[in-house]
């Protein structure tokens, strides 16, 4: 029997490229769907038949019937909030119990964790990441610093292992100074409901599950949360996640070898965006930038937050297409575009000093972006159904994002729904 391979589909920018809708798009070709890291920060929004779902923890191929879905050992998993998004899934008719499987080896958000995110935020003051709260980063603190609580830990002893685990941070917060409980109570008695709800679920050694799947000739795509540029190595550091977004995530988000991957599906947007705070070279502060905003619908999915708006920066997803290991590129919201007489992208940046440079500096906070112009393509394209219909100057913005990034181009989206995406 020929072994599987393993699928993976990445953010390039800095997160909201689109993914949920592209997993559901590409999931009809797989047996399982896997989410390999990130936690409920990130919300995967998905529209088909006049519904719209926002998916936090759960992976997207939760859809389609008869796939199995698994949530991996490298995320981190509320389960208050994992009950609430489960129940609403179940409400709309998708049956959950014998399509999802989490891992034993996933980290446990605590309600603790998300006061010490607060708490954590307030103390950085000017400097402040622009975090969620939903507590993401303290979670990978205690997991880095061996101090997690996992959701194997609920199967045996796990009143007192909790109370342990509660304490420390309370000691944490009292170092701080927090006094702010608001509200505690309610939460943790509901994340305690959560925690039961978990134990209905098969909770397993997902990494012996995922690999025996592999040697029986079955198809896996992972789906990464949040984008590239917001990995915790090669993201735009400190302003960035708590856990590696690149591909390379997928093999310690899973426990599956690097010989395993097989293609890698790169989204990005034909435009770029970032929400919170941290460096964006190609930011629009005018109102070209509040166009795209708004033809975009560019609002945080989780936080409804305003999202920054810019013209697409090559430098930057070159250097993401090289540490993922990008075989293919998906371009979303090109429709977005549509209006634009002319329409810029970045293909290189003037540092400080001067000089010029293709490649993506160790700090971008004061680079200015060199930009091509193109012409814009003035047309309509959301109900287009073939690439033949593309017209000229979209079919040449394609053939330069491909030539500049020496990738090919895919499928382009030309619209949320899931019948709008064209292959090329």
């Amino acid at each position: 029997m020929e072994n599987g391979k393993i699928d993976v589909l990445l953010g390039l920018q800095w997160g909201d490229e689109g993914k949920g809708k592209v997993v559901d798009v590409l999931t009809p070709r797989y047996d399982v769907v896997a989410r390999f890291q990130g936690g409920p920060n990130a919300g995967h929004t998905l529209e088909f038949e006049g519904q719209k779902y926002v998916l936090r923890s759960i992976p997207s191929g939760i859809f389609q019937g008869g796939k199995v879905n698994f949530i991996g050992n490298g995320v981190v998993l509320a389960p208050d909030l994992f009950m609430d998004e489960a129940k609403d899934l179940e409400k709309s008719g998708h049956e959950l119990h014998t399509r999802l499987r989490i891992s034993k080896k996933a980290h446990l958000i605590m309600p603790t964790h998300r006061i010490l995110d607060r708490a954590q935020e307030a103390a950085k003051g000017k400097n402040k990441v622009g975090t969620t709260g939903k507590g993401i980063g303290p979670t990978y603190t205690d997991k880095v610093s061996r101090n997690g609580l996992r959701v194997g830990d609920i199967l045996e002893n796990f009143e007192a292992k909790y109370e342990a685990h509660k304490q420390r941070h309370l000691e944490m917060l009292k170092a701080l100074g927090w006094t702010d409980f608001e509200g505690f109570e309610a939460t943790e008695k509901k994340w305690l409901e959560g925690v039961e709800y978990l134990k209905k679920f098969p909770i397993v050694d997902s990494e012996i599950e995922i690999n025996k799947l592999l040697r029986s000739g079955k198809t896996i795509l992972c789906e990464g949360a949040q984008g590239t540029m917001l990995d915790v190595d090669f993201g735009s550091y400190p302003f960035v996640t708590s856990s590696n977004t690149i591909c390379a995530g997928a093999c310690t988000g899973l426990g599956v070898g690097p010989n395993k991957i097989g293609n890698v599906y790169g989204i990005m947007k034909a435009y770029c965006t970032r929400v919170g705070s941290g460096p964006f070279p190609t930011e629009l502060f005018d109102e070209t930038g509040n166009t795209i905003r708004d033809l975009g619908h560019e609002y945080g999915a989780v936080t409804g937050r305003e999202r920054r708006c810019g013209w697409v920066d090559l430098v930057q997803l070159r250097y993401s297409i090289m540490v993922d290991g990008v075989t293919e590129l998906i371009m979303m919201k090109s429709d977005v575009l549509d209006s634009f007489d002319t329409i810029k992208a970045c293909v290189a940046y003037r540092l400080p000093d001067g000089t010029e440079t293709r490649d993506f500096p160790y700090e971008i906070d004061n680079v200015e972006p060199i930009y091509k112009e193109l012409k814009g393509w003035k047309t309509d394209m959301t109900k287009f159904t073939s690439p033949d219909q593309f017209p000229q100057e979209f079919k040449d913005y394609i053939k330069f994002l491909e030539d500049e990034l020496e990738t090919k181009i895919g499928i382009i989206s030309i619209g949320p729904d899931r019948e709008q995406t064209i292959t090329l």
